[in-house]
């Protein structure tokens, strides 16, 4: 990119004055960020180009993974850094009058993504690159993303989240790699030769997909992979759909709205049929533009189609993709001649599919008549495949034939997409210890028995270039000049750090560290709500999608237990704590709605309490988001990992807290289970019900959240007071009480809360021991090298795709 910090500076002035035509002293900070982005990018373009040759001369085999989500955050720093040019560029940009923090906050961070689904797709696509592994991302170019969160009077309000309206600095549009996908119509056989037939699809509808490629740069190893996200247009200019609408300006618009939807927004409201309808549009969408495109660049290398799983890995990242399956079965069968075993062998050969949820309703089940008007030809396909498949089950597993609704791909005018999953690949993987042998024994035992082979774990984790030595220079470069810079390349060197947990200067060091990241979190918090916190305070964390299993509602009803302590009972004193939330609930989710309300509520009720607020603040910051979380997450002292054991898949906050040096309090749910055996029991802070017990009550019954309400006096004065009025207005809180009592509290809140506020007790004890707390902290942070992205991705490479590294 250039030598040395003069060169920079050379460049970017160069690069400036091309782009912007005036002088650098009339800049904003816009335009610097532009030229410098353009000028990374230039950089950039080169290795990406030479990394596809080299791929392409290796003959490599490459995977793609197609996510309907890629929660990306920032590029420009990231790049930066992989590039081995950060400390030039922030010395360059000093001295031009420019810092690049405050250059960073100019760029719009992507709207590609929505909670842990989509952060884990873009750590995995940085690991794939910072490895040498040849793989790429494919997904959607949304307009807008899933919303921008503001907090009015306590209350969410969804405003819309237009990263692109300046444009994205990291993309280039490939026009001439444009796809058709026609949807809707009528598909009809037309017989030729020897019984044989050929299958016709006249579409109702044809929508362009045109992609938009951004590179996925690695660390300082040169390669450069591609994200490739795809954008919905008409397939005819404004005048041909002009003559097409006969001058009908009103049906022309109307028309290239309904198509242009289809990349708008993530995750279209599915409580309707027109929206239902919307999300089945995008996932075909995303899915077919991205198979035509992988194997037209395959036969242009002249590779035989029946070799495709030896030089192509398509992964199915949760059941959103799962129609990928008969789609690339359509394109064998239908436009390459492939008979119907020789199709499926391929197919199997190429997919593989990742289970992401413990709960039924996100294991998507599509209405026959919608699937079939929407996508006829798919629904042939899936029909076959599902009578072959329950052919097959009554030939060789005949004991089966009791449970053949259960494993069907389509069963009460369902299509289940979870089981065209399994059935229509050659591996099927949980990504947490628990939840793999949830999976095995539970949600998916009829499939493991029949194929046992095909299940495997492999434990999520997260990018540490990113959330650690990123977000958190200071604390990187300390454990550096510790155990030496080794654990940059193999995060599990980290451990090196173990021996170091009761040395003083480190303890005293991090803590410094940890206080100056509290201290810059303060000022943000203060800046964005007006709440003045003490950095000396427990920053105690709970930052995630807002659901009622990860149960933020738990931690507030603690957070009012405490309010009612100070408030009445002098002799009961507590290290100072602020509890500090963030958290979006999903647009239709009015249940997750109120628990934001009721934090909120809380909030306002203790923060302006002078009896109170000297001991304890509440926090919700607004729209939660990647640049918001790597301020967060080094500034935390607790990490809030409390949802119903079992209900958890894994996980992925946990390890960034972890890494960043915060002490867990959790269930034994997802990957806790897995960081309470790195660092063990005396290194976090387990409580309440184990996964078997709640899945005992689950099946047989048994639990009563009354008797809980009745026999905890504190818990039921809590309660009450959400609707008796003597906190807040009579019956405000209704909704949040009926889900305790009334319905029984499906997540078992109440029956955990007396073993969850006992943990947080053990945690006030230990943080006045800074000696005893702060060699926890480093033992936490020298086993969190385990759970680096790093390694879940070479479990991948090695045990699912069969994809070795490269050098350039």
């Amino acid at each position: 990119m250039f030598k040395d910090k003069e060169k920079f500076k050379e460049r970017f002035t160069e690069r400036f004055v091309s782009m912007h035509g005036k002088a650098i002293t009339e800049a904003t900070e816009n335009d610097i960020y532009q030229t410098l982005a353009y000028l990374v990018r230039e950089t950039v373009t080169t290795d990406w180009l030479r990394t596809k040759e080299t791929y392409i001369h290796k003959k490599s085999k490459q995977v793609y993974y197609f996510s309907l989500e890629f929660l990306l955050g920032r590029f420009l720093h990231n790049n930066l850094l992989s590039l081995d040019v950060l400390k030039d560029v922030e010395r360059g940009l000093d001295e031009l009058g420019y810092q690049l923090s405050d250059l960073t906050e100019e760029e719009p961070e992507p709207g590609l993504g929505n909670g842990g689904l989509g952060r884990l797709a873009a750590c995995f696509l940085d690991s794939l690159a910072a490895l040498g592994l040849p793989g790429h991302g494919n997904g959607i170019r949304y307009q807008y993303g899933l919303f921008k969160q503001k907090i009015i009077d306590g209350y969410q309000v969804e405003l819309p989240d237009n990263w692109l309206k300046n444009g994205n600095m990291w993309e280039i549009r490939r026009s001439d790699k444009a796809v058709d996908v026609p949807f809707g119509g009528h598909v009809w056989l037309e017989e030729v030769g020897d019984g044989g037939y050929r299958v016709h699809h006249e579409p109702a509808e044809i929508v362009r997909a045109v992609p938009y490629d951004m590179p996925i740069v690695g660390y300082q190893n040169k390669v450069v992979n591609n994200l490739r996200l795809w954008s919905a247009e008409s397939p005819l200019d404004d005048d041909e759909l002009l003559s097409q609408y006969r001058g009908n300006y009103k049906d022309l618009l109307a028309h290239k709205q309904s198509i242009q939807t289809i990349s708008e927004f993530l995750y279209p409201d599915d409580t309707t049929y027109e929206g239902k309808e919307l999300r089945l549009k995008q996932q075909y969408f995303f899915v077919s533009a991205g198979l035509r495109s992988i194997l037209t660049s395959f036969k242009k290398r002249n590779h035989s189609l029946k070799q495709l799983g030896n030089h192509i890995a398509i992964h199915i990242n949760d059941t959103h993709p799962v129609v990928a399956i008969p789609e690339l079965m359509r394109i064998l069968i239908d436009e390459e001649g492939f008979g119907w075993e020789e199709a499926w062998r391929i197919t199997k050969s190429v997919m593989s599919f990742t289970n992401h949820t413990l709960l039924s309703e996100a294991l998507e089940r599509w209405p026959i008549d919608l699937f079939r008007r929407l996508l006829p030809r798919i629904y042939l396909i899936i029909e076959e495949i599902n009578r072959r498949f329950c052919k097959d089950v009554l030939a060789n597993y005949p004991h089966m034939e009791a449970h053949m609704r259960d494993i069907a791909i389509i069963a009460d005018d369902r299509i289940n997409m979870a089981n065209l999953a399994v059935v229509g690949t050659h591996s099927t993987n949980g990504v947490a210890q628990i939840h793999t042998e949830i999976l095995k024994q539970r949600e998916m035992r009829l499939f493991y028995e029949m194929f046992p082979l095909r299940f495997n774990n492999k434990t999520n984790g997260i990018t540490h270039r990113r959330w650690f030595l990123s977000s958190n220079p200071a604390l990187a470069n300390r454990v550096t000049e510790a155990i030496g810079d080794s654990w940059i390349q193999h995060p599990s060197d980290l451990q090196k750090l173990t021996k170091w947990a009761e040395d003083s200067a480190l303890q005293k060091d991090i803590a410094e560290i940890k206080l100056q990241r509290k201290e810059e979190l303060a000022l943000l918090i203060e800046k964005e709500t007006g709440i003045v916190v003490d950095p000396t305070s427990i920053f105690d964390v709970q930052v995630k999608r807002l659901h009622a299993y990860k149960r933020q509602l738990l931690n507030a009803l603690h957070i009012h237990s405490l309010y009612y302590r100070l408030k009445e009972d002098r002799s009961f004193t507590m290290t100072p704590r602020t509890f500090i939330f963030g958290a979006k609930a999903a647009p239709g989710y009015h249940y997750a709605k109120e628990v934001i309300r009721y934090i909120n509520a809380l909030a306002r009720l203790i923060n302006q309490d002078p009896d109170v607020s000297p001991y304890l603040k509440v926090v919700f910051l607004e729209n939660y988001r990647v640049s918001l979380a790597e301020k967060i997450f080094p500034a935390s002292d607790v990490s809030e990992q409390i949802s119903t054991a079992s209900y958890e898949a894994s996980g992925t906050g946990n390890m960034k807290f972890m890494m960043n040096g915060a002490l867990t309090i959790g269930t034994l749910d997802g990957a806790n289970i897995e960081i309470r055996d790195e660092v063990g029991d005396a290194n976090i802070f387990i409580f309440g019900l184990t996964p078997q017990e709640v899945m005992n009550y689950k099946q047989y019954g048994g639990y009563s959240a009354y008797d809980q309400y009745s026999a905890q006096p504190e818990l039921r004065r809590i309660i009450d007071s959400l609707v008796d009025g003597t906190l807040f207005a009579p019956g405000e809180f209704q909704a949040i009480y009926d889900s305790l009592l009334t319905y029984n509290d499906e997540y078992l809140i109440l029956k955990d809360f007396m073993s969850y506020q006992q943990a947080q007790e053990r945690i006030d004890r230990m943080y006045q021991q800074p000696e005893e707390w702060y060699k926890r902290v480093i033992l936490n942070i020298a086993r969190s090298g385990v759970f680096s992205s790093d390694r879940t991705i070479k479990e991948y490479a090695n045990a699912i795709w069969n994809i070795k590294p490269i050098q350039l």
